[in-house]
C-alpha cells in the first residue's frame, strides 16, 4: 500500500523511469568494457566514454525532476545517494576503459580481467532487475544476496589476481602504475554497484 501511494504518482514513475535508464548505460559499460578485454579490442573503450556523457545527462535530469517535487522528502535522500553510486560507478567504469588503452595484458590477467568485467555486467542486471520491482511488491532481498554472492567472488578473483601479479616482472614505474590503476577501477566497479543495491534495499524497506 505504502509503494503504490509513495511510487505511484506520474512524477515518481518518471523518475524511476529514468533510473533503469541510468542503470542500463551502466551494464551497457560493462558488458562494453568486457567484450574490449575479451577481444582486446580498444576501439569500444570509446563507446563506454560515451555511455558515461549518457549516464550523467540522465543523472541531471533525475535530480531536477527530484528538486521539482518527486518523491516525499523523507525519501529522497537515499534516492539521490543511490543515483550518485551508479553515476560513480559509470565514471569508475570508463577510467578503467581509458586505462585498457595503455595495458598489454598477458593472457592469464586478460582472462581474470573478462571475468570480473563480466560479474560486474551480471551484477548490474540484477539490480537493474532489482529497480524494476521497486514499484511493486516484490521482496528485494534475493537479489541483494545475490550481488553480494557475486562481489564476494570479484573478490576471490582480485585475490588471486594482485597475489600473481606481484610476481610479474614492472619494465618501469609508470608501466606498474598504469596496471595498479586498472586493476583498482575494474574492481571497484562491483564495491559500488553493491553499494548502489544496499541504499535500494533501505528504499525498499522504508517503504513497508
Amino acid at each position: 500500500m505504502l509503494k503504490e501511494l509513495f511510487l505511484g504518482g506520474k512524477k515518481e514513475m518518471e523518475v524511476i523511469d529514468k533510473m533503469k535508464k541510468h542503470m542500463g548505460f551502466l551494464c551497457l559499460a560493462c558488458t562494453t568494457l568486457k567484450a574490449a578485454i575479451e577481444n582486446r579490442d580498444k576501439e569500444l573503450i570509446s563507446s563506454v566514454s560515451d555511455l558515461e556523457r549518457e549516464g550523467d545527462i540522465v543523472r541531471r535530469d533525475i535530480f531536477s525532476s527530484i528538486y521539482e517535487g518527486a518523491f516525499l522528502p523523507f525519501l529522497r535522500p537515499n534516492i539521490c545517494r543511490f543515483v550518485e553510486i551508479v553515476d560513480n560507478a559509470l565514471d569508475v567504469t570508463k577510467d578503467a576503459a581509458i586505462e585498457y588503452t595503455d595495458l598489454e595484458l598477458d593472457e592469464e590477467t586478460k582472462d581474470d580481467c573478462a571475468r570480473i568485467a563480466d560479474i560486474s555486467a551480471k551484477m548490474c542486471e540484477m539490480l537493474l532487475a532489482a529497480i524494476e520491482t521497486l514499484s511493486g511488491r516484490a521482496d528485494l532481498r534475493e537479489k541483494s544476496l545475490a550481488i553480494r554472492i557475486y562481489e564476494k567472488r570479484v573478490d576471490e578473483i582480485e585475490f588471486d589476481l594482485i597475489k600473481r601479479l606481484r610476481t610479474k616482472e614492472i619494465k618501469n614505474f609508470w608501466e606498474g602504475k598504469a596496471l595498479s590503476d586498472f586493476i583498482r577501477d575494474l574492481t571497484s566497479i562491483s564495491d559500488l554497484i553493491e553499494d548502489a543495491s544496499d541504499y535500494l534495499q533501505i528504499i525498499n524497506i522504508s517503504l513497508r
